[in-house]
C-alpha cells in the first residue's frame, strides 16, 4: 500500500474523527481511498476514525464486493463473508459494513476518495421533516461551490447492503436527471457522505456542509431559510472564477 496514499486517509480520518471538528466520536463514520482500478483502502470495522492507525486499514478489492449490490435475499451471514473474503491480505481486519458502499461510490467519475461522518447539524436536519429540503435547495454560494447545486438523497435505509443499495440506486437517479456528478450524499436519520477526487476534497465538503446545515437550522429558527433560484445557483455552479478557486484550492 503505498504510503503517501495511507497517509492522506490518515489525516483525513483524524481530521474527521477529531474533537475539534466533532463529526463523528467513537467508531463512527468511515474514510475509503482508491488505489489503483482493482483495490481501495477502508477503515477497518470498530475502529475510530480519531485515533486510526495504518493497522486500522483495510485493502479491498472491488470485484469482491460489487456483485453483492445486485444480490436479492443476502443474509447478514451472505455480507459478512464476501466483506472478509473481499480483503486482499487475510491478516487484515474486517473492513466496514459500510465498505460495500465504498466500493460503489469509488467507481464513480472522478471519484478516489469517500468520507461518510455522523456530523451533529446536519443530522439536525436530516432527522427532522426538513431534510429533503436541505438536500435540494441552496442558501449560499458557497455551498454550491463545494457541495454542488444540489446533494443527493436517500431516504432512511439499514446499514449494510441494504443502504448501499440504496445510495445506488439515489445516485443512478440523480445522475439520470441532473447531468451531473454527486458531491454530496444525505441519508436520512443517519449522516453525511462526501465523495471527491482527494481527501482534500472530501474535507472541504464536509465542512461547508455542517456549516451550511448550521445556517439552515438558525434561518429556521428566525423564520426559515431564504434560499437562492434555481438560475441563481446554475449561475454560482458555472462561473469561471468559482472554477478557477477550485483549482487554486486543490478542489
Amino acid at each position: 500500500m503505498p504510503t503517501d496514499a495511507v497517509q492522506s486517509l490518515l489525516d483525513l480520518s483524524h481530521a474527521l474523527g477529531g474533537e475539534r471538528l466533532r463529526l463523528a466520536i467513537l467508531g463512527e463514520g468511515n474514510t475509503s481511498l482508491r488505489l489503483d482500478a482493482d483495490t481501495f483502502v477502508v477503515k477497518a470495522s470498530g475502529s475510530s476514525l480519531a485515533t486510526l492507525r495504518p493497522t486500522e486499514l483495510t485493502t479491498c478489492r472491488f470485484d469482491r464486493l460489487l456483485p453483492l449490490l445486485e444480490a436479492r435475499g443476502a443474509t447478514d451471514a451472505d455480507v459478512d463473508t464476501t466483506l472478509l473474503a473481499a480483503r486482499v491480505d487475510e491478516a487484515d481486519r474486517k473492513p466496514s459494513i459500510e465498505a460495500l458502499f465504498h466500493a460503489y461510490l469509488l467507481t464513480l467519475p472522478g471519484v478516489a476518495c469517500v468520507g461518510h461522518v455522523h456530523a451533529i447539524a446536519v443530522n439536525q436536519i436530516l432527522c427532522s421533516p426538513r431534510a429533503r429540503e436541505f438536500a435540494e435547495r441552496r442558501a449560499c454560494p458557497d455551498e454550491i461551490v463545494m457541495c454542488g447545486v444540489e446533494s443527493v438523497f436517500v431516504p432512511y435505509a439499514e446499514p449494510g447492503l441494504e443502504l448501499s443499495q440504496a445510495i445506488r440506486r439515489e445516485v443512478v437517479a440523480f445522475v439520470c436527471r441532473t447531468g451531473r456528478d454527486p458531491k454530496v450524499i444525505l441519508l436520512q436519520n443517519h449522516g453525511i457522505i462526501a465523495v471527491g477526487p482527494s481527501p482534500k476534497a472530501v474535507l472541504g465538503s464536509l465542512l461547508m456542509a455542517e456549516k451550511a446545515a448550521e445556517i439552515f437550522v438558525g434561518a429556521a429558527a428566525l423564520g426559515g431559510p431564504v434560499f437562492l433560484t434555481t438560475a441563481q445557483c446554475e449561475r454560482i455552479a458555472g462561473r469561471p472564477d468559482e472554477h478557477y478557486r477550485q483549482k487554486v484550492l486543490g478542489l
